[in-house]
C-alpha cells in the first residue's frame, strides 16, 4: 500500500466524540462489541486528565469501491441514519469508552472484573484529584445508576442523585466535562461566597476539566482506495489483543452493505441443505471451507472467461481460494456459485459413503473435502459415469495415502480443480496429485493411532473390502451406523504380545488392528487367539467357518492366528494391506523392507483405544 494511501494527524479529543455523536465516525459491522470493564475506562480517564498518551486511532475513510456495513459507535443515537465519513479500524473500545464515560448523558451500561454487568457514572473526586501524591485513578469511582451507595441491609449510605448533592460532595460527573463550564458555574453559586470552594473550582478546572478540551488523539486514516485485503490485514496487525477477523466476518460486513446476509445464507441455505442424518459425514464443514470451494469455482470461471479471450497462458488469472481470492470474492459471484458448491457438497457426502467414510471421526482430511466439493460442483453429470467415479475415488485415495492434504493445501486445491475434472473428462492425463502421491510399506509400522489421515484410510478399505464382526456377521458399517461403539482394536492383544515378548513398534502398529465393536473386543480380552477363537465361535453360534471367514474379511488369515503365529500374520497382513493401497491408489507399491519413522512419536508407548 503505498505512502499517499494513509495519512497521519492529531485531532481534538472533542471533535473526534462529536464525530461519533453525530454519526460521522461508526464501525465497520466486523467490529466486535465493546466490552472494557470500568475499572479499565477509570484508567483511561485518568490518562487523558493527566495528558498522558493512550494510543493512536485508526480510520478508514468511507465511500471507497470497497464498501462495508457499518453501525454507531455504542450509546451513540445519532439522528436519522447518516452515512459516515470515517470508519474505525483500531481503537474502538477507547472511543467507546470515552464517549460513554463524556457524552453519553445516561448511565453506562458495562461491566465489572468479574465480567457481570454493572450499570453506572463516573464521578471524580475533586480534592482527591488534586492531591499530588495521590493516584490520580483512585480519585475517579463508578457509581450506582441511582447515584444512591447503599450498604448490606440496602440502606443508603451516600447520595449525589442531585447537582447540589454533587456540589456538598465535592464529586465532578465526567460526562460534564463538555459541557462549557455549566457545572462549574452552579458549583460556584451553590457556595456563593465560599472562597476556599472557589478556589477548588478553578484549581480543579485548571488540573483535570482542561486536559480533556485540550487533549490531541493521534490518528491514522486510511484512504478510499485501500484494498479490503489490506483492511482486514491492517485490521488484524493493530488489534493483536483480539480474536482474529476471518475472511468470512469482514464478507460477511462487505455483503451487508449491497443488503445480503451472508450469515443467515450460511445457515439457512448452506448448512441447512445437509442437516439430514445421512450427511453427518459434513457436519464439521465451515463456512471458511464452503467459501474456499466458492472461490474455487469463481476463479476458475474467471480463468476460463480470459481462455476463451485468447488470453496468453502465462498471463491468465490464477485459480485460487487463498485469503487473498476468498477476500476478492464479489457479491455476484458468490450468489453465482454458492448453490453449485451446496450440490457439490452433497455429493461429496455421498461419494464419501461410497468410499465408506460415514462420520467425521474417521474422516482422513477434512481439507479435502473442499476440492471435492469444488471438483463435483464443476464437473456435474461427467463425475457419474463409473469410469468417473474411479478416477476420483484413486485421486482421492492418491491424496489419502500421499499424506497430501495435511500441511499448506490451497496450492494443491487450486491444482486439484482442473486437474482432476479435466482427467474426468477425458482432456487431461493423471491429476498431479496422482503422480505426487507416494505410500511407503514401512508407514504401516507407524500408523498407531487415528491421528492420522493414513490409519483412517485403511480403516475404511477394511470397510469397503467386507470386514463383518467376528461375532455377529454384521457389516461394520451397519454397526456403525447404529452406534455399537465400533473401533479399532488389536487382532493379536496387547497383553498377550507383552508375555510373549514381540516389540510394541509391531503389535502397536495398524497391521496388528481391526474394526471391532467394544463387545466383541471384551470376549477377545487379552489372550491367545487360539483361546479367544473358540469363545467368539460359541458366542456367535456359528460353524468355525464361519467365523474363520469374517476374520478373513478383514484381511487376516484365521489359520495363523489359531496357531497363535504372530510372526507369519504379521507378515501376511502386511502385504494384504499393501495389495489393499495399491488398488485404492492405481499405483504399485514396491515391497521394501524399509521402516518410516515418525519424528516426535514414540513407538513402544503409541496405542490406540483399547486402553480407553
Amino acid at each position: 500500500m503505498p505512502d499517499e494511501a494513509f495519512s497521519i494527524d492529531k485531532r481534538p479529543l472533542r471533535d473526534l466524540l462529536r464525530q461519533v455523536e453525530v454519526g460521522k465516525a461508526q464501525l465497520p459491522e466486523f467490529q466486535r462489541g465493546w466490552v472494557w470493564p470500568y475499572p479499565n475506562i477509570a484508567s483511561l480517564l485518568a490518562s487523558i486528565s493527566l495528558s498522558y498518551p493512550v494510543g493512536t486511532v485508526m480510520l478508514l475513510k468511507a465511500g471507497g469501491d470497497v464498501r462495508f456495513k457499518y453501525r454507531p459507535i455504542e450509546g451513540a443515537t445519532p439522528v436519522g441514519e447518516p452515512e459516515p465519513d470515517t470508519l474505525v479500524l483500531d481503537g474502538q473500545q477507547r472511543l467507546t469508552s470515552l464517549f460513554q464515560a463524556l457524552k453519553l448523558k445516561g448511565p453506562v451500561v458495562t461491566q465489572d472484573l468479574r465480567k457481570h454487568q454493572v450499570s453506572g457514572w463516573f464521578y471524580v473526586d475533586m480534592v482527591q484529584a488534586l492531591d499530588e501524591n495521590g493516584d490520580r485513578e483512585d480519585a475517579i469511582r463508578f457509581l450506582p445508576e441511582s447515584r444512591k451507595v447503599l450498604n448490606f441491609r440496602g440502606q443508603v449510605i451516600e447520595d449525589y442523585s442531585t447537582p447540589e448533592r454533587e456540589y456538598e460532595a465535592l464529586l465532578f460527573p465526567l460526562h460534564a466535562v463538555f459541557d462549557g463550564g455549566d457545572w462549574g458555574y452552579g458549583f460556584i453559586a451553590h457556595w456563593q461566597s465560599d472562597g476556599d470552594k472557589f478556589k477548588l473550582w478553578r484549581d480543579f478546572n485548571e488540573a483535570f476539566v482542561r486536559p480533556f478540551d485540550r487533549y490531541h488523539v493521534p490518528v491514522i486514516e486510511l484512504g478510499q482506495a485501500t484494498p479490503r485485503q489490506a483492511v482486514c490485514q491492517v485490521f488484524e496487525k493493530v488489534n493483536t489483543g483480539g480474536v482474529t477477523l476471518t475472511v468470512f466476518e469482514l464478507l460477511t460486513a462487505t455483503y451487508a452493505a449491497d443488503e445480503f446476509d451472508l450469515r443467515n445464507h450460511w445457515e439457512q441455505e448452506c448448512r441447512a441443505a445437509w442437516k439430514a442424518p445421512e450427511y453427518r459425514i459434513l457436519r464439521e464443514v465451515s463456512n471458511t471451507d464452503f467459501l474456499q470451494a466458492v472461490t474455487l469455482l469463481a476463479t476458475a470461471a474467471r480463468r476460463g472467461r480470459e481462455a476463451e479471450h485468447g488470453t496468453e497462458e502465462e498471463r491468465l488469472p490464477r485459480i485460487g481460494c487463498k485469503r487473498k481470492d476468498m477476500l476478492a470474492l464479489s457479491l455476484e459471484d458468490y450468489v453465482r456459485f454458492a448453490p453449485s458448491v451446496i450440490t457439490g457438497f452433497k455429493a461429496a457426502a455421498k461419494f464419501l459413503h461410497q468410499q465408506f467414510l460415514f462420520d467425521t471421526k474417521f474422516l482422513p482430511y477434512g481439507t479435502q473435502l473442499i476440492p471435492l466439493a469444488a471438483i463435483l460442483a464443476l464437473a456435474g453429470d461427467a463425475a457419474q459415469s463409473a469410469g468417473a467415479q474411479h478416477k476420483l475415488a484413486r485421486w482421492y485415495w492418491c491424496g489419502v495415502f500421499g499424506e497430501l492434504y495435511g500441511g499448506s493445501t490451497e496450492t494443491r486445491f487450486s491444482q486439484d480443480l482442473p486437474d482432476v475434472v479435466d482427467w474426468i473428462r477425458e482432456d487431461a492425463g493423471e491429476p498431479r496429485t496422482v503422480a505426487a502421491a507416494q505410500f511407503a510399506p514401512g508407514r504401516l509400522l507407524t500408523l498407531r493411532t487415528r491421528n492420522s489421515a493414513a490409519y483412517k484410510g485403511i480403516y475404511a478399505l477394511l470397510l469397503k473390502a467386507g470386514a463383518l464382526d467376528w461375532r455377529t456377521g454384521e457389516k461394520a458399517e451397519i454397526t456403525e451406523y447404529f452406534d455399537e461403539s465400533i473401533d479399532i482394536h488389536h487382532i493379536f492383544p496387547k497383553t498377550w504380545c507383552e508375555k510373549a515378548g514381540y516389540a510394541p513398534a509391531d503389535y502397536n502398529s495398524i497391521i496388528n488392528k481391526t474394526p471391532l465393536t467394544a463387545r466383541t473386543n471384551r470376549i477377545i480380552g487379552g489372550t491367545a487367539p487360539s483361546d479367544y477363537l473358540g469363545r467368539l465361535i460359541k458366542t456367535a453360534q456359528t460353524p468355525h467357518e464361519g467365523v474363520a471367514e469374517r476374520i478373513r474379511s478383514h484381511l487376516a488369515q484365521p489359520e495363523l492366528m489359531a496357531a497363535d503365529d504372530f510372526d507369519g500374520f504379521f507378515t501376511a497382513r502386511r502385504a494384504a494391506l499393501l495389495r489393499s493401497i495399491a488398488v485404492a491408489m492405481g499405483k504399485p507399491i514396491p515391497d521394501d523392507e524399509s521402516s518410516v519413522e515418525d519424528p516426535g512419536i514414540n513407538l513402544d508407548t503409541a496405542d490406540d483405544t483399547d486402553d480407553l
